[in-house]
């Protein structure tokens, strides 16, 4: 961390003005979830990526579009990464039938296929095995895609953290492990949870690569995964990278937080990755009028998919046992 980092040579202005916009349409998207939660108008259970987006954009862009991810519980972020319709998102969580599960599986349970988003998941670490054996398809049948595999700090001690990660090593698999570290599992700070400084440490005891980066800084992010995905693809085995971050929000809607400092928040606050990114953009010459336009059509974005919710039908009675059975 602290290191001088370089745009990855694929990367245009373009494409990171591009970025610039879909971490506002994550950011604005998890905000309005939050508002509507609040008000009763959304049930079940959310949880919060507000703080995290530069992991999420940074990660995915490094991505072939053959490519493929698996979230977690805390996936907005990822989705609308991957190329995710956002009218479907709001609508799944507004329980409607034009969403991706049609309004039946909310939020820890959305999946898109066809832009390579193996799903969201509500079990901590459920994802880690997914993706072992997604990549073991890949390498299988050799349709070379890699896949990048989002877990957080608390899911790295379950066991299917472990028991993935020594398949992976063991078969030298196209997946990158890449863990959203934003300091809590729930309440329990990631301090008291594991006796070692860094989870990416944990790569040793498996004969594999292990980086620690600084999540808040997207180009970190990029040149991070963007080596570490090389690598997979040109066979030589997975890796794990660890991006130390912060959620803003709660762990999900029902938190109150009572376990970590106001001081804290502020500090990390002061770290927004969003803003960060937009200082870089305005050194390297993007105007910041064009910048305050895309942050605006982000805005108006999601606030369409709100429309777009509202206006959707509910399921009816006679579809309650559609869908649960194979």
């Amino acid at each position: 961390m602290n290191k001088t980092v370089k745009l990855p040579p694929q990367i245009t202005k373009e494409r990171l003005a591009d970025l610039y916009k879909e971490m506002w349409l994550i950011r604005y998207f998890d905000e309005k979830v939050d508002e509507f939660f609040a008000k009763g108008m959304i049930h079940g259970t959310t949880h919060l990526c507000v703080g995290q987006e530069a992991t999420a954009s940074g990660a995915i862009s490094m991505l072939k579009d053959i490519d493929k991810i698996t979230s977690t519980h805390r996936g907005h972020g990822h989705c609308i990464a991957k190329g995710g319709d956002v009218n479907k998102m709001m609508a799944e969580l507004f329980g409607r039938t034009t969403g991706y599960c049609k309004g039946k599986g909310g939020s820890m349970h959305i999946a898109d296929v066809e832009t390579g988003n193996l799903g969201a998941n509500g079990i901590v670490g459920g994802g880690i095995p997914l993706a072992v054996g997604a990549a073991l398809t890949s390498k299988m049948k050799k349709e070379e895609y890699v896949v990048l595999c989002f877990f957080g700090d608390g899911a790295s001690n379950e066991g299917s953290f472990h028991e993935s990660i020594n398949l992976a090593s063991i078969w030298d698999l196209p997946v990158v492990f890449f863990c959203e570290n934003n300091q809590y599992g729930m309440s329990g700070s990631v301090k008291e949870m594991t006796n070692i400084e860094n989870i990416a440490d944990r790569a040793k005891g498996y004969g594999i690569p292990g980086e620690v980066i600084d999540g808040n800084d997207i180009l970190e992010v990029m040149n991070a995964v963007d080596e570490a995905v090389s690598r997979a693809r040109n066979g030589n085995g997975p890796s794990i990278i660890e991006a130390k971050t912060y959620r803003w929000k709660g762990h999900s809607k029902s938190d109150a937080k009572k376990y970590r400092t106001r001081e804290e928040e502020k500090e990390w606050r002061q770290k927004d990755p969003i803003a960060r990114f937009k200082k870089m953009l305005l050194d390297k010459g993007i105007d910041e009028k064009y910048l305050d336009s895309l942050q605006e059509e982000a805005k108006k974005t999601i606030e369409d998919s709100v429309e777009f919710a509202t206006n959707s039908p509910e399921p009816s009675l006679d579809s309650l046992m559609e869908d649960v059975y194979a």
